[in-house]
């Protein structure tokens, strides 16, 4: 007898957009372009799969303008939307590869960070996405911000808490005034970090929510206990995003039975399998190809800067 897998294929209702499941395909850069025909490919692809939520890869945020516009990135979220899922996208803070520390920024840099979050907001509302999320997560720049650590700035930004929750609310201010319709505004926060705890990313998730985050993606939680760091976020009142190995079913099921979150990220396994969802929803459990975690041409070509693919497909 199969398991129930119907908590997970709920609809969930958030500002008046509706994400037709629980399962959300997490921002992974993977190297095919936004505005390339393989990029609105892979995105389309994936959407078709049964996805209720595409998060596009984390783009730089000085891209937008000079060369992401409305009119090509159009395309991509028209796609999406294609394939039955809403579209967001991940927005970076600077040009990846790039090593910025909170200390290097001079007050008129801040300043033309947030100018180019406003405008990425409004590119992307006017390309026609749902959602957009600042990322805040995994050691890069804003996380660098809120850590006690690493952030060693002297002035409004840098010491107590309520500092170096700033940068991270002052995004959140210029994200939104640019993407002012309605759309939904996420934020990806890692929970426990260097030299932060939960109790202090509770403190920031308050402050973000109240600032007008509509969904805390929180990145990542336990292997050991499947979505147990999103958990403490589900006070706030918004829906929350957990991800870490939720490509089985049984795990990802736990994680909404328990209340844990609302929504389950799946990442690698969307990349075996662009169509996890049916096949879960279907029962088709036996057909699901499945990730097995060996790095090698996700993270592997990542790293030699060429698309990721994966060893299981021709498996």
């Amino acid at each position: 007898m199969g398991i129930d897998t119907g908590p997970l294929f709920e609809a969930l209702t958030v500002k008046g957009k509706t994400l037709r499941n629980r399962v959300v395909m997490p921002p992974m850069v993977v190297l095919r372009g936004l505005t390339t025909p393989e990029g609105v490919e892979w995105y389309g692809r994936h959407a078709c799969g049964g996805v209720g939520l595409v998060i596009v890869e984390a783009t730089a945020v000085n891209r937008f303008g000079p060369e992401l516009t409305a009119e090509n990135l159009r395309p991509l979220a028209d796609a999406i939307h294609a394939g039955g899922a809403l579209a967001a996208i991940q927005l970076f803070p600077v040009t990846f590869g790039r090593p910025v520390s909170p200390a290097m920024l001079k007050p008129h840099e801040i300043d033309e960070i947030l100018a180019a979050y406003r405008t990425a907001g409004r590119i992307c509302r006017e390309a026609g996405f749902d959602g957009v999320e600042p990322h805040g997560a995994h050691g890069y720049l804003l996380n660098l911000f809120f850590s006690p650590v690493k952030n060693r700035r002297k002035d409004s930004f840098g010491g107590e808490l309520a500092n170096r929750c700033r940068m991270a609310l002052a995004v959140v201010e210029a994200t939104r005034q640019g993407f002012d319709d309605g759309g939904l505004l996420l934020y990806r926060h890692t929970p426990v970090g260097q030299g932060y705890g939960i109790e202090e990313s509770l403190a920031l998730a308050e402050e973000l929510v109240k600032a007008g985050v509509d969904v805390l993606d929180i990145s990542p939680s336990s292997v050991e206990f499947p979505g147990d760091r999103a958990a403490p976020f589900k006070r706030f009142g918004v829906p929350v995003i957990a991800v870490n190995q939720l490509d089985e079913p049984e795990r990802a099921l736990e994680v909404l039975r328990e209340g844990r979150a609302d929504l389950i990220a799946v990442g690698r396994g969307l990349i075996a399998d662009p169509d996890w969802p049916t096949k879960v929803k279907e029962g088709r459990l036996g057909e699901v190809v499945k990730c097995i975690r060996c790095d090698e041409m996700c993270f592997g070509n990542l790293k030699k800067g060429i698309p990721i693919e994966c060893t299981q497909w021709k498996a």
